[in-house]
């Protein structure tokens, strides 16, 4: 066995490293490892350009980060604090519990691209919270700051993991129905997605629990500093 081309993975492993730039280091990577392998330079460029033809439904995705990226240039994040503040009765524990909401409800229908990361929690979703936790504790320092951010991008992580395993249609359902097949287990994709039910309306309770506790820790902070300024 030629154990040669998997120097390609030395290589991206010592360029990450080094921090080069990405793209060259995994192209690098490619032509090392196809050419080790045996392939001549006409295949490996043919094999390289129907794999860029295979994904290039990625681009989508790739597209939306200029996008966002201008629309932060312009002031999304401090429009969305701003909005957040006038918002009096939207606390961090609703907020983040209504997107959570609506991220497992988007996923259960299969729509899995509508919000995100990169998309909705680092423009909008963060920012809100961060406005919604300086309503309760002013003095909020960057290590809560982080946390927030982190709190933020784990609701939406949850919602979609646990949200998009109930639609029936989702290649992970399927890759499941296709493995008890193999073992002679016969289930159809929506009892699969109905069995994940329970699993997704838990995981929604639990991550909703976890919003409220760090909510109100922010609100015991808040009555201890203001028992400090009052001695």
């Amino acid at each position: 066995m030629n154990y040669w081309p998997l120097l390609g993975v030395a290589v991206i492993v010592v360029g990450f490293v080094l921090r080069f730039n990405p793209v060259l280091v995994v192209v690098t990577a490619a032509l090392g490892s196809g050419l080790l392998a045996g392939l001549s330079v006409p295949a490996l460029l043919a094999l390289l350009g129907n794999s860029f033809v295979a994904s290039r439904m990625l681009l989508i995705f790739v597209l939306t980060l200029p996008a966002i990226g201008l629309l932060e240039r312009a002031g999304l994040r401090e429009h969305a604090q701003r909005w957040m503040a006038r918002l009096q009765g939207l606390t961090l524990a609703r907020l983040l519990t209504g997107y959570l909401l609506l991220r497992q409800l988007l996923a259960m229908l299969g729509l899995t691209g509508v919000a995100g990361p990169a998309q909705t929690v680092r423009p909008l979703l963060a920012p809100m919270a961060e406005a919604a936790a300086e309503k309760i504790l002013p003095t909020l320092d960057d290590a809560d700051r982080d946390e927030l951010r982190a709190i933020a991008a784990a609701t939406d992580n949850i919602g979609r993991f646990f949200g998009e395993d109930v639609f029936i249609a989702l290649g992970a359902v399927l890759l499941i129905q296709a493995f008890y097949a193999q073992h002679g287990i016969a289930l159809s994709p929506l009892a699969i997605a109905i069995w994940a039910l329970p699993t997704a309306i838990a995981a929604f309770a639990i991550q909703s629990l976890r919003v409220w506790l760090y909510q109100r820790r922010l609100r015991q902070r808040a009555a201890g500093d203001r028992a400090r300024a009052v001695d």
